[in-house]
């Protein structure tokens, strides 16, 4: 499958400081002709932080895909994140499977497809 980067006018996507892809500033360099200032963050209490303002970034793009193709990068941009935040936080996705798994026995899924209509 082929990459392709789908430009939003979305206010989270367009927020700074932003935490970008390893390749970011080297494309933008490329295809446009600009270096763009950055910097590397050091300590993990605020690498926690950009990780955490990604996933809202990407969750908000993935609340507004338009199509499978969409989809697919915004589930893979947010799986990225997930990634990241396992190893920082020393976690690996068998615990977070398991805790899934608990959670799903005792409040259930999403199969049912259940809309609340109300609050209680």
């Amino acid at each position: 499958m082929s990459f392709e980067h789908f430009e939003t006018d979305l206010k989270k996507e367009n927020e700074y400081p932003k935490l970008v892809r390893d390749r970011i500033p080297e494309i933008i360099e490329k295809n446009k002709g600009k270096k763009v200032k950055t910097e590397k963050l050091k300590d993990d209490k605020d690498y926690m932080a950009f990780l955490l303002k990604k996933i809202e970034e990407e969750a908000n793009e993935l609340a507004n895909t338009k199509n499978k193709k969409h989809l697919i990068e915004d589930l893979s941009d947010v799986m990225e994140i997930i990634d990241e935040l396992l190893i920082l936080n020393e976690l690996d996705s068998e615990k977070i499977r398991e805790a899934q798994a608990e959670k799903r026995k005792v409040r259930g899924g999403f199969k049912q497809r259940i809309l609340m209509l109300s609050k209680v």
